[in-house]
């Protein structure tokens, strides 16, 4: 399973969202440490943009709707994902 499948897979098991946009932005970092040294099995997959739209952000801030994200996200951040660009949103905020 790709990192980004993966990814796919805990965002949505965590919060059943609306809306669930992956970008793999890997290729613009081509040239940082982090792409140099990926994982060999998921070469290319270290930085995402994730924009989600889901019930359980509602009336949460900015900070705990990332801190939610990052957590469902944990395994993929404790390895293979160098950095990854949050859009967390409420269903009123679409």
């Amino acid at each position: 399973m790709s990192v980004e499948e993966s990814m796919r897979q805990h965002l949505t098991e965590a919060f059943s969202p609306t809306v669930l946009r992956i970008e793999n932005d890997s290729a613009r970092h081509a040239g940082h440490a982090a792409m140099r040294a990926a994982d060999p099995v998921a070469p290319g997959e270290t930085h995402f943009i994730v924009h989600i739209v889901s019930e359980a952000f509602e009336g949460k801030s900015r900070l705990e709707r990332h801190r939610m994200v990052n957590d469902a996200l944990k395994a993929e951040l404790a390895g293979p994902v160098h950095a990854l660009n949050i859009k967390a949103q409420a269903p009123s905020e679409v």
